[in-house]
């Protein structure tokens, strides 16, 4: 409950002017409830001037109002309102329908409508191409402008696919958008393309076409544009791996692309934090990035003229949400940490001194002991470092013997440094566990090369890594029984639950929520099976690489488990299928393998449900006390023991 309840931060902005800030939260009361409120504060005296759980504002793009919509007489009312005042406007009424973003000049509109694409038949249904299975695949968005001074609406894209905003000029004169084009017989599947439209002509020009650019932003002047891609894209100039390996695509870098002589710059290739964010600042024209570092989530800027980058000092390890004003040398962020929770913080970018706006880890955290957090790295048979970290139980006694919990990477990104997530630590470690997160070859944020091992390799070299870690962990730490370790994770994480077991026999107990056991299976049937194996699966498909799709799919090597395991799995899962836990927990029934196969009805890849959450965490705490406390009683009370 503490991980759950109570009020978090959700977004921060502050005015152009830097003189207010606008916070947005979100609380949740015990059983799932939810309410969410804004609050306007002026940065000088910290004075709450506005709250609102009624309407959604933003910030206007240069005059430092507020605007929301709301209902009218005459439909929907677009207002501004002046925060010192409170004294409101209505800009337009009557307005359309739809997501849509301010010019920079104030005066137009841009909107995202969606078009619901042709109904498929109740009875029969044709699948054109594999995404058709996705609810709500066939419906399109597309650009229009609505200007202010004359409530004209006008159309501005069209096509067979979505179109999508990135940015507008600081003048309002140009249009980013890209849109996709299906290439299913060549990874990674589409190509993205970026346009620009002149908006006073509606002419428009095709910059780019890559399938590893993801979206756009103008620089302040509009004549350079940053580009997040892969460092695939400009046919691979921002590669910084070894021979032989192929990109990690979730390795995000930055590009800066001159339109005029066609020129990209990989300005991140040397640099090994995994680009996530980025905000090209009108004010001091400086290029914010955020990305993963390691198992951190930290604040970079970039000066676009010499390529520098450079680190901005935060006091949390994890950063959430930041701003930035246009006008003052100030920032504003959020985060937290492996031992508390949320705090608010502003930055003056000159002096880069800090000071804490908002503790609400303080609230939440009250009368709670956690353990101590200790990081501990290993050099691996390879010789690479393999980072990690471990938590201690509250009142740790280092004569005594505690039993471990091993927690590794789902899908590519590393276990973060937060104290609130899908799998709480300290709550681990508050039941009495030691937990190693260890972040072994394939995850992001330690640099291209070490990313690129995750591709075409399912377990390879990463399962090696953990056990290698578990082992010397438990070598240099006398206060871990070794006949009592356990192991978890989802997705991916998953996969390597079971694969791990396909290996060695060092866990005493298992779990695998969502995980995949046969590639083949998950790369055909999943929502986003192929597509995710155009990362993990470069180029590779079971007709030609059968040895990788078999022998490292742990249904292939189940006879070797021994491993009592739990399969976890969301009934709806879109992203890998329930099937993957059903085949396995078969496959160890008969076996006659010790298992259990809890399915969580109505979930998704994630659960999400307040109860059904609580419920879920409970049921991995029950599994471990059964098979690394010898205490079968929680599980035994949660799921009796019945006739066959």
């Amino acid at each position: 409950s503490d991980v759950f309840d109570g009020t978090r931060f959700r977004s921060v902005s502050l005015s152009p002017n830097g003189k207010y800030l606008l916070t947005a939260y979100q609380t949740t009361y015990p059983g799932g409830d939810t309410e969410s409120f804004q609050q306007v504060t002026d940065r000088a005296t910290g004075q709450v001037l506005m709250e609102s759980n009624n309407h959604h504002y933003s910030w206007m793009p240069r005059s430092n109002r507020l605007y929301y919509t709301r209902k009218g007489m005459q439909g929907k009312e677009l207002v501004t309102i002046d925060p010192a005042t409170q004294a409101e406007e209505v800009l337009a009424h009557n307005l359309p329908d739809g997501w849509f973003n301010f010019a920079p000049t104030e005066d137009f509109l841009l909107f995202n409508i969606t078009e619901e694409g042709p109904k498929k038949g109740e009875d029969l249904q044709e699948i054109l191409v594999p995404d058709d299975r996705q609810p709500g695949w066939r419906t399109r968005s597309f650009i229009h402008k609505y200007d202010l001074a004359t409530g004209v609406f006008q159309r501005l894209t069209y096509g067979h696919t979505s179109t999508s905003i990135n940015d507008i000029s600081d003048d309002g004169r140009y249009l980013l958008f890209t849109c996709s084009e299906r290439e299913l017989t060549k990874r990674p599947f589409s190509t993205t393309l970026l346009y620009r439209m002149d908006l006073q002509t509606l002419e428009t020009e095709l910059l780019l076409k890559d399938p590893f650019i993801s979206y756009a932003q103008f620089s302040p002047d509009g004549k350079m544009l940053a580009i997040a891609a892969s460092g695939e894209a400009f046919n691979k100039i921002g590669l910084k791996i070894a021979p032989g390996q192929t990109s990690n695509m979730a390795d995000g870098q930055l590009f800066l692309y001159d339109p005029a002589s066609k020129q990209a710059n990989p300005v991140t290739k040397d640099f090994n934090p995994s680009v996530q964010n980025f905000v090209w600042n009108k004010g001091d024209k400086q290029i914010y990035l955020q990305g993963e570092d390691k198992d951190c989530v930290r604040l970079y800027v970039l000066n676009p003229s010499t390529g520098k980058i450079l680190p901005i000092p935060l006091k949390e390890d994890i950063l959430s949400d930041f701003t930035i004003a246009e006008t003052t040398p100030e920032l504003v962020y959020f985060g937290e940490s492996a031992s508390n929770s949320q705090r608010l913080y502003s930055i003056n970018l000159k002096k880069n001194t800090s000071v804490c706006l908002k503790d609400l880890s303080a609230g939440i955290l009250k009368d709670v002991i956690l353990g101590e957090v200790h990081d501990w790295n290993f050099r691996a048979a390879a010789g690479d470092t393999i980072y990690g970290r471990y938590y201690l139980p509250p009142h740790f006694d280092p004569n005594k013997k505690y039993p471990l919990i091993v927690n590794y990477y789902g899908g590519t990104s590393p276990t973060e440094r937060s104290l609130e997530n899908r799998y709480p630590s300290h709550v681990y470690a508050a039941l009495g566990y030691i937990v190693y997160i260890i972040q072994p070859s394939g995850a992001t944020g330690f640099g291209q090369e070490f990313s690129a091992r995750h591709v075409n390799a399912w377990g390879l070299r990463t399962g090696d890594e953990i056990i290698e870690g578990t082992k010397k962990f438990c070598a240099e730490h006398n206060f871990v029984d070794t006949k009592k370790i356990g192991c978890i994770g989802a997705s991916y994480g998953g996969f390597m639950t079971q694969y791990l077991q396909t290996k060695t026999d060092i866990f005493a107990a298992a779990i695998s929520h969502a995980g995949i056991s046969d590639i083949t299976s998950y790369w055909g049937e999943g929502y986003w099976g192929y597509s995710y194996s155009a990362l993990a699966s470069a180029n590779s498909y079971p007709w030609n690489a059968r040895d990788m799709y078999t022998l490292q799919s742990p249904l292939f090597n189940a006879d070797k488990i021994n491993t009592p395991i739990l399969f976890l799995h969301g009934t709806v899962d879109t992203n890998v299928p329930v099937g993957e836990s059903i085949q396995m927990f078969t496959a160890l029934k008969l076996l006659g393998k010790p298992t259990a196969f809890v399915q969580v009805v109505g979930q998704n890849h994630q659960i999400l449900d307040y109860k059904k959450r609580a419920e879920w965490n409970k049921t991995i705490y029950a599994w471990f006390a059964k098979w690394l406390k010898d205490q079968p009683e929680w599980w035994n009370a949660m799921y009796p023991e019945k006739a066959l």
